[in-house]
Parts: C-alpha cells; sequence; structure tokens
C-alpha cells in the first residue's frame, strides 16, 4: 500500500504587532526546521522560539517542544528570545536616519520623539481620558506601526543595536509621556511595547540593510535554509561593543573605495615631509573616516600592516581625532578632567589597601613615592589602579627589555638611570609598543596611556587580558562610555567614589 502522500499545513502566525498566513507543503521535519522555515520565508533573523494554541486545553498557549503536536492547521506564536539584537520582520521604512551620528545614547531619560499629527491628537485626547477616568487607549493598527516607526528611527539615530535594556528605557519613556499607552496585563506597563520596539529595530536594520548601510550589511549573508554553509545567524556579529557611536559608517556621498585609497595614499605622502600640512592631513583623515573602518572593522588585519596604510595614526593628534570620530568624546579633555577630580578619594583607597598587610598592601606602599605635582600624581594613580583592582601590569607596563616579541600591548619606560623603582616619574621616553612594534614616543607615561587607549579604539583592539578591569575603569567610569554595565568590583569602586565626589 503506497504511503499517504503529505498533507498541508496552515498556519497563522503571530509576530509582536502581526499576523500572517503561512501554507506549508509538508509538516516539517523537527520545531527547528520549522523555525528556519519561519526565518526564511518571512523574512525573519533573530532567535526566537515557538508557541502553539493547544487544542486540547481551550487554546491556551503551550511551548512547541514535538513538532507532531502541532495540528496541521494551527496558530503558532513567535517568542523572542530576551536580547536577541537581530532582524525581525519587514515593514514600511518611515525615514532614513543619517549613518553618522553625531551623539551617543542620552545618559538620563530618553526622549520621546513627536509623532505623525494625527497621532499626536489622537494621544492627546488618550491621556485627558486616562487622567480623567484611567481608561487606556485603543490604536489603530496604523496608529501603533507610525509610532513603532518613529521610534526605532530615533532610536537607530543613537545606534543600530541597543541593548534589552536600553529598549525597556524607551518603552518606560513612551508609556510615562503617554500614560494612556499603558498595558493593563503587564507589570510594567510596557512589556508588550518593549517586545514590539525590538521586533521593529529588527524591521528597521532589515531595510537600512536594504538600503546598504554598512554597519548592518557588514551582518548580512548568515546562514538560511537556502544558503546553509554559511555563518550561523548570530555569529561573529560585528557590532559596537564599547559604546562606538560611529561602529562602521557608509562611505561620504560620491566617494568609493578608489577614490578615497587615492586621499588615503595622499596622506601617507604628508606624513612623510618634514613640514607637515597637519590641517591638511586631519581633514583627509575625516573624510577617509569610512574607509579606516571598514579595512578595521571587516578585515582585521595585522598592526603593522594598518599603521603602515594610515601612518597618521602614529601622531597623537590623529589618535585623539580618531577617537572622537568613534565615540564622540575628547579623549584627552574627558579623561584628564575626571582623573584628577577622583585623584584625591582614589589616593585615599590606595592607602588604606597599602596600610595593611599582603602581596597587594606591599605592591601599593613601593608606589608611594613621589607625589610632587599633577603629572606624579597621574603617574602614581595609573600604576596603582591596576594593583588595587587585582589586575596582572607586569606584563604592561615595562622598563627597557630587550625582547618584545610577546609584547602586544605594553607601554615601554625608558630610564636613564639604575634606578629599581617600580614606577619612574621622569623617564626618557615611553614608548608604546603594538603587536611588538613601536606605535609612538611620549615623555610621560599618563599621555602614553592615553593615546594607547586611543589606539585601542582607533585599531579595534581587544583590551589585554590581564588589564580587562583597568580598561573598563578607564572607558566606564572615567571616559562614562556605556557605565551601565559594571563589574561587581568596579560597580563598588564606582559607587565609593561617587560619595566623595
Amino acid at each position: 500500500m503506497a504511503a499517504d502522500a503529505p498533507q498541508n499545513m496552515i498556519l497563522r502566525v503571530v509576530e509582536a504587532d502581526h499576523v500572517r498566513k503561512l501554507k506549508l507543503s509538508s509538516r516539517p521535519a523537527s520545531v527547528d526546521g520549522l523555525i528556519e522555515i519561519l526565518k526564511e520565508q518571512l523574512g525573519l533573523d533573530c532567535d526566537f522560539t515557538l508557541k502553539y494554541e493547544d487544542p486540547d486545553f481551550d487554546g491556551k498557549l503551550t511551548c512547541l517542544v514535538d513538532i507532531q503536536e502541532l495540528p496541521q492547521k494551527a496558530c503558532v506564536h513567535i517568542s523572542l528570545i530576551e536580547d536577541s539584537s537581530s532582524v525581525a520582520s519587514t515593514d514600511t521604512l518611515s525615514d532614513v536616519s543619517s549613518p553618522e551620528r553625531l551623539s551617543r545614547w542620552p545618559p538620563g531619560a530618553f526622549e520621546i520623539p513627536t509623532f505623525a499629527y494625527d497621532v499626536e491628537l489622537t494621544l492627546r485626547d488618550g491621556n485627558a481620558e486616562f487622567e480623567k477616568n484611567g481608561k487606556t487607549l485603543q490604536l489603530s493598527r496604523d496608529q501603533k506601526h507610525n509610532i513603532l516607526d518613529k521610534l526605532a528611527s530615533t532610536i537607530y539615530g543613537f545606534k543600530a543595536y541597543p541593548s534589552d535594556k536600553e529598549i525597556a528605557v524607551v518603552a518606560d519613556a513612551l508609556v510615562k509621556k503617554h500614560p494612556c499607552l499603558k498595558e493593563a496585563g503587564s507589570d510594567s506597563g510596557w512589556n508588550g511595547w518593549k517586545n514590539s520596539i525590538k521586533f521593529k529595530m529588527g524591521n528597521y536594520r532589515t531595510k537600512m540593510r536594504r538600503a546598504g548601510c554598512q554597519e548592518v550589511t557588514v551582518n548580512a549573508g548568515k546562514r538560511s535554509q537556502r544558503n546553509p554553509e554559511n555563518e550561523p545567524s548570530h555569529s561573529n556579529i560585528k557590532r559596537p561593543r564599547r559604546a562606538e557611536v560611529n561602529f562602521l559608517p557608509n562611505f561620504p556621498q560620491g566617494e568609493d573605495p578608489s577614490s578615497l585609497d587615492v586621499l588615503r595614499q595622499a596622506i601617507v605622502e604628508e606624513v612623510k615631509k618634514t613640514e607637515r600640512n597637519l590641517p591638511l592631513i586631519s581633514k583627509m583623515m575625516q573624510t577617509t573616516f569610512a574607509l579606516r573602518r571598514q579595512t578595521i572593522v571587516t578585515s582585521s588585519p595585522p598592526v603593522k600592516e594598518l599603521m603602515d596604510l594610515w601612518p597618521a595614526l602614529h601622531m597623537q593628534s590623529e589618535v585623539y581625532a580618531e577617537f572622537q570620530r568613534i565615540t564622540n568624546q575628547n579623549l584627552p579633555n574627558t579623561f584628564y578632567a575626571e582623573l584628577d577630580r577622583h585623584t584625591p578619594r582614589l589616593m585615599t583607597l590606595f592607602r588604606q589597601k597599602a596600610s595593611r598587610t599582603g602581596k597587594t598592601a606591599d605592591a601599593l606602599s613601593d608606589i608611594f613615592k613621589e607625589l610632587h605635582d599633577v603629572h606624579t600624581r597621574r603617574i602614581t594613580i595609573l600604576h596603582a589602579l591596576p594593583v588595587y583592582l587585582r589586575d596582572e601590569a607586569s606584563g604592561f607596563f615595562r622598563t627597557c627589555v630587550p625582547d618584545l616579541g610577546d609584547a602586544s600591548v605594553v607601554l615601554l619606560t625608558t630610564v636613564s638611570d639604575d634606578a629599581t623603582s617600580p614606577v619612574h616619574y621622569h623617564p626618557t621616553k615611553v614608548s608604546i609598543i603594538l603587536e611588538g612594534d613601536v606605535v609612538l614616543d611620549l615623555p610621560r607615561l599618563a599621555d602614553a596611556f592615553l593615546v594607547m587607549f586611543g589606539l585601542i579604539y582607533a585599531l579595534h583592539l581587544a583590551y589585554t587580558k590581564g588589564l580587562t578591569n583597568t580598561f573598563e575603569f578607564t572607558q566606564k567610569i572615567l571616559l562614562g562610555l556605556d557605565n551601565s554595565k559594571l563589574s561587581p568590583k568596579l560597580q563598588t569602586l564606582k559607587n565609593d567614589l561617587m560619595l566623595h565626589v
């Protein structure tokens, strides 16, 4: 007897604020297989699980773990996995933000934008009704789409891949400004809005990718049913990790890799001159920023190759300028202002630790020898900080060692005497070493440390494993870049500093 022909499946797929009908020629072999089909046919590129309306329990939602439990005609609900930051579905793009961002994510409350005129009128009346009798507003589909499109556009103006916490901040700000949008069935009043904004951000990234926006296009071409040999959809995602505002911008209008490479070669020739035209170099470095980021982020060549391609990064001023292009932050002004502001309290904490017994106390005691002026205090703080945070700084702070073969990230201090002190306040020079090569020589350790930090951003390098706490203290506490995510050790230190400012 011939086997029964496979029966068609008809699915009603519910995702955030979209409901779609989908016909399948046969039952997928597994739940994972069904998820892949949904990703392919609905244009989804995010991590999710599936629930279905179980007829055995009056249509209540049940997690789908066995594909055989799914009826031939069923309603399935897509449940977005927390912290997924990828594409959800396609929808109409209301407007396109500039890929060149001019500001970072707002540190305080998120400012909700103004929506379409008709939506604003509806919200005004809805808020008045809510204040009067507590009645929430039922939006039309078009009105909700307008709100979500405008929020996605505004969020994208700050970053393409907002975190789960940042999206929650937006949802919370939305219902605070428009209390008529609160959800009666949500503990917070905005959980559903948060989920909808997540999906809408995926829609927005899809449209920006199709429009050719580099920072999202770079993550396209992942594994799908049609391309099973490609990378998994969430592996090797190239995205900002350290609060970079302009992580991978598009080329300037009218420019392409060839035209920008001509400028790059002009930079190389200008840097070779004895009398450099610094304003011209700065202008050309600004124009070629997108080409440089594309090379650095997508190809990750060795440091020596990058420095040969972009020799202006051997200049202290251009390292600071590059950091500002990436983060919209003035590196030396912010760093030194915050370091000097916290120095008295840091010195108190370090001295308290040094008064005790143990290896950390002994190491700190050896450091406090000379504190005459602002420069010696800065040097002392930078040497004491990794000791206090229990980082391993011996491989980072080095003094006149002949072999630098293993020196991936090193500050090499050259001294004129035979002093054995772990801290040298009057060095001959301090060399910045990256991957075994001298990148720049500077007279002061604090300046060398800061340029080193700027180069880590400019060249998209990872923090040295042994100095993670020190670099994150610099990034998140002194510079305020992504300071919402602190390790317990750094959070304790920040709390202590804030109480004594």
